[in-house]
């Protein structure tokens, strides 16, 4: 009941709820400047085990599971060469990773944040890494300015999905790549699915990762519980417990009762018109 009614109130209005999450992460990045928390994403994980695909450096094991989330978003795709944007780069550890470890020709961070944007000015410094603050319904790019763009469990924040997607669009260059992970209620799914579908760009792959993201809340509760108890004030501890989906809160028994669901989408750009 009170998720329907919030649902309805977003709906009516709608600056709202961008005003709303923009609140809440402003407050996380200035209370919580841990230069080591730089993922906030749900991770993922092969289901009933702990596989460990990609080497990493020893200083990115600790990020394995929301690492593995990017990786597989991305898929095989070959990044070098490419100008890439993140929408929703949060504390900037996805652009980071892609960085560094897909050797994209460029790399670009947006966020609504401009808290979170200064956190990551600070903590990621690469030659070929950005970060902008930027509204997901009205990119500061011109028009055909990347390769691909990346959205990685930010789009649920968003009033307007379909003003997202045709900012996806517009900034992409012909042919161009749009990497999407989130989740939705179960309810709301075929909604999501229409909305791309209307975007105008083609559908690549898509799959739901609900039970991968599930297995990587489960094989990492244990970490983040510790870190919370570890780093937090006492009135904290419980609000980010629920917020990072630690066994046991609301949203990992979401997942655990399918009554969300998270997809994973790759859609392209069609080439331009003759």
């Amino acid at each position: 009941m009170l998720q329907t009614a919030a649902g309805l109130v977003f709906r009516l209005a709608p600056s709202l709820k961008r005003n709303l999450w923009r609140s809440w992460y402003q407050d996380l990045a200035r209370r919580f400047d841990f230069g080591d928390w730089v993922f906030m994403n749900y991770g993922f994980a092969a289901a009933g085990s702990a596989a460990r695909p990609r080497h990493l450096d020893p200083e990115d094991e600790q990020d394995r599971y929301c690492i593995q989330l990017y990786d597989h978003v991305l898929g095989d795709t070959d990044l070098r060469e490419l100008d890439v944007l993140e929408v929703g780069c949060g504390r900037g550890g996805g652009a980071s990773f892609i960085s560094r470890y897909r050797r994209p020709r460029s790399m670009t961070g947006v966020d609504l944040s401009s808290a979170n944007i200064a956190f990551c000015r600070r903590r990621h410094t690469l030659a070929e890494l950005r970060f902008m603050p930027g509204d997901a319904e009205s990119l500061p790019f011109a028009d055909n300015a990347f390769d691909a763009v990346v959205n990685v469990e930010s789009s649920h924040c968003y009033p307007s999905m379909a003003r997202f997607l045709a900012e996806v669009r517009r900034v992409l260059r012909p042919h161009g790549y749009f990497f999407f992970a989130d989740l939705r209620g179960t309810g709301d799914v075929a909604t999501l699915r229409q909305e791309l579908e209307a975007s105008g760009l083609t559908w690549q792959r898509e799959e739901s990762i609900t039970w991968n993201v599930l297995e990587a809340l489960r094989l990492d509760s244990q970490r983040k519980r510790a870190l919370i108890r570890e780093r937090l004030p006492w009135l904290w501890r419980g609000v980010l417990r629920a917020f990072a989906g630690i066994q046991g809160t609301s949203i990992y028994e979401s997942f655990r009762l399918r009554h969300a669901e998270y997809l994973c989408c790759v859609l392209r750009k069609a080439s331009a018109p003759v």
